[in-house]
């Protein structure tokens, strides 16, 4: 019934069955308007991070605001008037701007240094940079010199400074964000009823529409103070960092990327169409099969909302390198065919390359969609997106593949002027036949060598995140990361939050100390009493611990405003005065320099600190372990008495757990493949055969990433499991024509031959295909896709190797079809 219906759909309709994908492509194209990408640093963390919503948590309590950096390296010193009006003037522009809150430059650094009044005077009456009146030497000698803004506003050799530049709050963003969190947490602690799953899904409809009107938004931003610092950039060199910007210049990338990985892998595509058919007719039909898919899949993913993020960039890329491979395979046994039986009609030809090349295709495209299905256990929401896309790229890619090529060949193709290029005709092919049938040493010595240095090289494995190495040294962002890192204190933020007991030793000191004051405000009057030496020395020890570690930058914390208070005091100053200085302390430098460290109320600290991103040897999860264990060994803190916070830790559980999902489904995809091949082929001894050959290509890939010392990252970590899903479709093709080919020749080396001539010429030009197709990544400005582009590329020449040596010596070796029946 199937074949009868197949048959009226590609030979007696074959027409209508074009007409009716045109109408589709055309509806994908009306859709693609609603074709997205994503790029928010929010895409890239991990889905239901506890340590997400504690961040939030510490961002709520001390305080926290969306800003830009600039690094600013002037020409003059920043001793000389011109640097301090031109600096003014970036100043005065850059607040003119709308989106723009406040501006913070080294000319609005408190001078307190400048005066020999009293403390107190000091702090009300204090100068910047600007006045003129000041001794601009003796200013800036004090602020390049102060435990608060040295590495902070102003590097150690005194040439480069930081410009902060708050952005206002967008109030209606953060109002979406607690209602998507709402509703997170209530979906996963109790779940929701049927009436409030559609309101979260009309919620989450607007959320997307508000972020993408966000995101044109946040793109006219950076252009904006892109073109002022061009206006301000003759008498400086000038940096332009922070999230908002890398989130902006990330879009830009993936929208590059999709564009060039389309178009190159498009071209190339054609010029392998042509190396392998050497007509037109053959370039086109099969050319038409994969621009159909992709433009069909992408109006998919308008409709249903699905964004593209940097992850899921190389989508385009790899639908057409893996529905190439599809129409290769059916070209070349409808050519092969023809060339056999040439007395059939085109349509009987069509018809019967169809029925044999739909189950092993099928199974492919399934093994295929097994491995990119291993994505979803992830957990993290862009690389998650990115296997259901794969999946429904690949079932898009089958229909198209199975509709359209037939439909084409039996209307473009005739029985008169059918012109055949000899596909049968490899030097490649035929020597790696060659090499099968007699090398058995050679192969499987090979083989295991493989095997042990990839061993050795798995051993080598670190997973690791860093996220300034993501980029190209060409970049501004690396640029702008790399001054920060070197120049300002380091890119990546950590808080170390310090939890202090309700009570302690020295509270009843503190509070003879304090009997006679005047009570003021309910803040303030526990102010009195949570200023102890003991809270004191205990965060100023630790602060010193935190800034002796090589891999922390700058590290800030209310010890680092009461250094600059004793220093001006020429004294400790003990548990009386701290709590006078931060009553009387002017409300606008409280809030800048102490609100952000101390929370009277929550009786907390918070340290914070710097990681310089760029280090060569930093190894982020190391540190983290690090730091919990010297905090509970060395400075004697129960666990609950602190709690590290920030991008670190949730970039860092990311990629943990990433590494732990991967390295679980790595096995599962194993399995899953296997039980494939057991039920297509109905033999255990062909599903071992079939699955080594791609597990050897794919624990070597591991091994040689091991070898070279790259860290695995949230793209390489997934390029074996792909890795095996996509190889292995080799491995299917010729074993499928092995068992077809045997039955009807029953000898194994004379079958060998035969399926190195067929079914080997299309593994070869399709695995070529897809090797230089993932080569094509190496023109991506994002590291990760390079290295992804790279290694898979390597994996799948290796897995072609395999598959046409390894793969046919084991089946000569074992002979899983049986053996071979003498004619009498």
């Amino acid at each position: 019934m199937f074949s009868y219906i197949y048959k009226k759909i590609i030979i007696d309709f074959s027409k209508i069955t074009v007409l009716f994908l045109i109408t589709l492509v055309v509806y994908a194209l009306y859709q693609a308007k609603n074709f997205n990408l994503d790029a928010s640093s929010d895409a890239l963390l991990l889905e239901g991070d506890p340590d997400l919503k504690y961040l939030r948590e510490v961002n709520q309590t001390y305080g926290s605001k969306e800003f830009l950096v600039l690094t600013y390296s002037p020409v003059s010193s920043f001793k000389e008037k011109e640097t301090i009006l031109n600096i003014q003037l970036l100043k005065s522009k850059i607040e003119k701007l709308t989106w723009v809150d406040s501006v913070i430059t080294i000319i609005d650094v408190p001078l307190l240094k400048s005066t020999d009044e009293g403390l107190m005077e000091r702090l009300k009456n204090y100068k910047t940079l600007a006045y003129p009146e000041i001794d601009r030497e003796r200013g800036f000698n004090e602020i390049l010199n102060s435990p608060i803004y040295r590495n902070y506003v102003i590097s150690e050799d005194g040439k480069t400074s930081g410009i902060v530049v708050y952005l206002k709050k967008d109030e209606r963003l953060a109002e979406y964000i607690k209602i998507k969190d709402k509703y997170y947490n209530q979906l996963t602690e109790i779940g929701l009823s049927e009436k409030e799953k559609i309101k979260y899904k009309e919620f989450l409809r607007e959320y997307e529409n508000y972020k993408n009107l966000y995101n044109i938004r946040n793109h006219q931003n950076i252009t904006e103070i892109r073109d002022v610092i061009t206006k301000y950039g003759e008498n400086a060199k000038i940096y332009l960092g922070g999230i908002p910007m890398i989130a902006d210049d990330m879009m830009s990338f993936v929208k590059s990327d999709i564009v060039i990985f389309g178009i190159g892998v498009f071209f190339f595509i054609i010029l392998t169409l042509w190396f392998v058919f050497r007509n037109i007719k053959w370039v086109l039909m099969p050319l038409m099969g994969c621009a159909t898919s992709v433009v069909i899949m992408i109006g998919l993913l308008g409709l249903i909302g699905w964004k593209v993020t940097v992850i899921s960039s190389n989508f385009i890329a790899l639908m057409l390198i893996l529905n190439m491979a599809m129409n290769i395979h059916v070209t070349v046994r409808f050519l092969q065919f023809k060339r056999e039986f040439p007395e059939l009609s085109v349509k009987e030809t069509v018809f019967e390359t169809s029925k044999k090349m739909m189950l092993p295709i099928i199974y492919t495209v399934l093994t295929t969609i097994c491995a990119f299905l291993s994505l979803v256990l992830s957990g993290i929401k862009p690389i998650i997106d990115f296997g259901w896309m794969m999946t429904l790229g690949l079932i898009v890619s089958y229909f198209v593949t199975f509709l359209l090529l037939p439909s084409l060949l039996n209307l473009l193709s005739s029985d008169q002027e059918i012109i055949i290029k000899d596909t049968e005709k490899s030097m490649i092919t035929s020597a790696l036949a060659s090499i099968a049938k007699s090398n058995n040493f050679f192969i499987y010595g090979l083989s295991v060598i493989v095997i042990l240095i990839s061993i050795i090289g798995i051993f080598k494995l670190e997973v690791e995140n860093s996220f300034i190495n993501y980029f190209d040294k060409d970049t501004e962002i690396y640029k702008g990361m790399k001054k920060i890192d070197d120049d300002l204190g380091g890119t990546t933020p950590l808080d170390v939050i310090l939890k202090f007991p309700k009570k302690e030793k020295n509270l009843k000191q503190a509070e003879d100390d304090i009997d006679n004051w005047e009570e003021n405000d309910e803040e303030e009057d526990k102010a009195k009493y949570w200023f102890t030496r003991d809270k004191i020395d205990k965060i100023i020890n630790i602060h010193d611990y935190l800034e002796s570690l090589p891999e922390v930058g700058k590290v800030l914390s209310f010890g680092s405003i009461l250094r600059v208070a004793e220093d001006l005091n020429k004294k400790q100053l003990q548990s009386l005065e701290i709590a006078v200085l931060y009553s009387k302390i002017p409300e606008q430098i409280k809030k800048e320099i102490v609100t952000p460290y101390i929370s009277v109320e929550k009786d907390e600290a918070r340290i914070s600190l710097r990681i310089k991103d760029s280090l060569k040897d930093l190894r982020r999860n190391e540190l983290i372990k690090k730091i919990q264990k010297d905090l509970v060994e060395k400075y004697n803190l129960k666990k609950d008495e602190f709690k590290l916070a920030g991008v670190l830790i949730l970039f860092n559980n990311l990629l943990q757990s990433l590494f732990k999902s991967q390295i679980l489904t790595l096995g599962i995809v194993m399995v899953g493949i296997f039980f494939m091949f057991f039920i297509l082929f109905r033999n255990i001894s062909v599903s071992i055969i079939g699955v080594v050959p791609n597990i050897i290509a794919a624990f070597f890939i591991l091994g040689l990433i091991g070898l070279l010392g790259i860290p695995l990252d949230m793209m390489t970590i997934t390029i074996a499991a792909i890795t095996i899903g996509i190889a292995v479709d080799n491995s299917i093709h010729y074993i499928y024509r092995f068992k077809e080919e045997f039955k009807k020749i029953n000898n194994y080396q004379k079958t060998l031959d035969k399926c190195h001539k067929t079914v080997g010429v299309a593994i070869l030009n399709t695995s070529i295909t897809i090797v230089f197709g993932f080569s094509i990544l190496v023109l991506s400005n994002f590291i990760p896709t390079i290295y992804f582009g790279v290694f898979t590329g390597i994996a799948m020449l290796l897995a072609m190797l395999s598959v046409l040596t390894l793969l046919p010596k084991m089946i000569l070796t074992i002979e899983p079809f049986g053996p071979e029946i003498k004619n009498i």
